[in-house]
């Protein structure tokens, strides 16, 4: 029981660490459809940015880096 509390404690620690499992695009569809998703998820924040007030935490905690 020993043992096995901190082998426990290690597993546990392992997987919550461990980033998510994304598969990489298969086909010429998939690569299209990855590259829209990041080039919208990119103007989106660039939208949201361009409404903030560049003076508040939240504008330089999220729009750390995107240009305006």
């Amino acid at each position: 029981m020993r043992l096995s509390l901190p082998l426990l404690a290690v597993l546990l620690g392992m997987t919550a660490c461990s980033a998510p499992y994304e598969a990489d695009p298969v086909s010429v569809y998939q690569w299209e459809e990855r590259q829209n998703e990041i080039m919208r998820q990119g103007a989106e924040k660039q939208r949201l940015c361009q409404t903030l007030d560049k003076d508040s935490a939240r504008y330089k905690r999220e729009c750390a880096g995107v240009r305006s």
